[in-house]
């Protein structure tokens, strides 16, 4: 079992003391404890914002190139933990190992490096007529993350923070928090300055509204669900600290009547339920035309069916378990929802997979028939669930699409590129991938409406470490 019974402020480890309150950390896989952490308290996070703020002065004055070396050597030193990276995170969410190898330890990679290249290609100043635009560090950064995807999503905060001139203060989820001590093994490795980088550990109503309402926090960077988002951001406007936020999303994978119905089935299954569905960009609704309906439900139950759900560690194995009892009880509570809806369960449903009885394992589900106006076709579910939607036309598959309070991500199948794009284009989402394009982690992420505000990633996820100034000369 791994113990972590101390946090990381001023550049190594606070020990805490025999009394402190803690958080056990189970595998999801087995229910077995695996670790625990401290829950730590709003004195422990003054300590931290007050490490961070005094660390600020320096490094905020740091070079570019300085501040690209730095991160170099903490790219490498992850590099150098992916194995044990994987490892972790695959036990401490449920990650299959195959997914935790080729995305949970590899894109905290790709995004420290993305930002050593915006620094080493150098950042110019803008000239406005007699003004020089200039873009300065913002100050002490509060970042709160998930536990989908624990080390991707606090290095998406970390890198361009760091490579903003800012200090950091980590909060990350209690659900998933032991890959961070590789996280902090390699910030010491990488010879950050003691302060630059500080952590706390703990539950969110103490020791993240304590971050958020800081008065020497200046800016948020919260990753997390839409009510949790919102509670963030109206306890930062006290104080008028800039927030970003990146919450859900209810992705629509849109299968225009000229497409390759197959592989855009067989590739949105697969995206649908990644991470065991714990993704909040996952194409979770399926829209195909009305007369192909029963064809796509055939194809997806039988590429559903044929993933392997078990062990995360068993090379084999292509579906987790969810993170949680909790979130197992979440998932199947929609489950329960769709059913009593009037949906068509076309596999999956209720019960645990055959043989998995331990472990906070879920059926990977389909619905079909599914009414665009369902729960299970508004709200985020977070689990392996998806819901075939047919449509009648262009016109209503746009309208579907776009027919939900989120709008984080998507996809669009044509056999003619130019509908298409021009399809994406119509969408209200901060992202859409054309007939499956590949992800790039160079390009700004975020969403429309309430899936969040602001960008991570590129240089407008660098932006929002900074703040504008305007010279007049």
């Amino acid at each position: 079992m791994s113990k972590r019974s101390d946090w990381f402020v001023d550049g190594g480890w606070a020990t805490a003391a025999v009394d402190r309150a803690m958080v056990d950390v189970f595998n999801p896989a087995t229910e077995e404890l695996i670790g625990t952490i401290p829950a730590n308290t709003a004195e422990d996070v003054n300590h931290a914002v007050a490490s961070a703020k005094s660390a600020f002065a320096s490094w905020s004055q740091t070079t570019y190139a300085e501040r690209a070396e730095h991160l170099r050597r903490l790219r490498d030193a992850l590099q150098a933990r992916s194995e044990a990276i994987a490892t972790t995170i695959a036990c401490d969410v449920g990650t299959p190992m195959r997914i935790a190898s080729r995305i949970q330890a590899a894109l905290p990679i790709t995004d420290i490096e993305n930002y050593v290249e915006i620094l080493d290609s150098g950042i110019e100043e803008t000239h406005i007529g007699n003004t020089v635009v200039v873009h300065e560090p913002i100050g002490v950064i509060a970042a709160i993350t998930p536990w989908n995807y624990p080390l991707h999503q606090i290095t998406a905060k970390l890198a361009p923070a760091l490579a903003a001139g800012c200090t950091v203060v980590l909060k990350p989820s209690e659900v998933a928090p032991l890959v961070v001590k590789h996280l902090f093994e390699a910030i010491v490795e990488a010879a950050l300055p003691p302060g630059v980088v500080n952590l706390v550990h703990g539950y969110g109503p103490e020791a993240g509204e304590a971050l958020v309402t800081h008065p020497d926090v200046d800016a948020v960077s919260f990753t997390g669900s839409v009510a949790a988002g919102a509670r963030v951001a109206g306890l930062a406007a006290a104080s008028i600290k800039k927030v970003t936020l990146e919450l859900g999303g209810k992705s629509a994978n849109v299968v225009l009547d000229d497409a390759d119905l197959k592989t855009a089935v067989k590739v949105g299954v697969a995206n649908a339920f990644l991470n065991s569905g714990q993704t909040c960009t996952a194409w979770t609704r399926l829209l195909v035309p009305a007369d192909r309906h029963n064809e796509a439900v055939e194809l997806a139950v039988g590429f559903a069916e044929s993933m392997t759900v078990g062990d995360p560690l068993d090379p084999a194995t292509k579906l987790g378990p969810v993170v949680s009892a909790a979130q197992r009880d979440r998932v199947r509570s929609y489950i329960e929802k769709g059913i009593a809806e009037g949906a068509t369960l076309a596999t999956g449903g209720l019960d645990a997979p055959v043989g998995l009885d331990r472990g906070f394992f879920v059926a990977p589900t389909i619905f079909a028939d599914v009414d665009p106006g369902s729960t299970i076709a508004q709200e985020e579910i977070f689990g392996p669930v998806l819901a075939i939607i047919p449509y009648q036309g262009d016109a209503a598959a746009l309208e579907i699409a776009n027919g939900t309070n989120y709008g984080l991500h998507g996809c669009v199948w044509s056999a003619d590129a130019g509908r298409a794009e021009a399809f994406a284009r119509a969408m209200r989402t901060g992202q859409v991938d054309v007939n499956g394009a590949a992800y790039n982690a160079k390009a700004p992420f975020g969403g429309y409406k309430r899936s969040g505000v602001g960008r991570e990633m590129g240089r407008e996820g660098l932006l929002e470490y900074q703040e504008t100034k305007s010279i007049q000369l």
